[in-house]
């Protein structure tokens, strides 16, 4: 490879990479920082996975940087934002989520039930997590939900938990 091809190459792949910055902090400064919690944020972002292909698609995003860059800092701020919620404490977590649940149009009472049955949570796991990772945040997320569901008086569902 000539010095031109190869500086062209090393050039392409920095403007690529600052392009990926630029849409990431677009994603941050547009979107995710006026979701007030990270669970929010993670349901957010797991809403813009499509389900059958595990690309992300953000059509205003896609239009300003191209779909692969949408989907690659939209991959990113998901796993930045599992990362983030991973690394609260359980009080953290649930104040969290007690905070997202506030923002719903649903009854508390309503959604903690649906959550029992459904187990939405499961999926704004961003893909390629370690399966530790996947672990912790189920294992945590299930103790928050059983303390939520005592005080709102849910009961368990015993058919979901023996499935879990």
């Amino acid at each position: 490879m000539g010095v031109i091809s190869k500086l062209s190459v090393e050039m392409n792949g920095r403007e690529s990479q600052a392009l990926d910055r630029r849409a990431v902090a677009d994603v941050w400064r547009h979107t995710l920082l006026h979701i007030p919690s990270l669970f929010g944020r993670l349901t957010y972002l797991a809403s813009l996975r499509n389900p059958n292909s595990g690309q992300y698609e953000h059509h205003g995003l896609a239009l300003m940087f191209g779909q692969e860059e949408s989907n690659l800092a939209l991959k990113e701020s998901h796993s930045k934002v599992f990362d983030d919620w991973l690394a609260c404490g359980i009080e953290e977590q649930m104040a969290d989520l007690e905070l997202y649940l506030s923002d719903l149009l649903e009854d508390r009472k309503t959604v903690l039930a649906a959550w029992e049955k459904l187990t939405p949570y499961k999926n704004v796991v961003p893909a390629g997590v370690k399966p530790t990772q996947k672990r912790l945040y189920l294992s945590e997320l299930r103790t928050i939900l059983e303390l939520l569901n005592r005080a709102a008086g849910v009961e368990p569902d015993r058919d979901s938990s023996q499935h879990r």
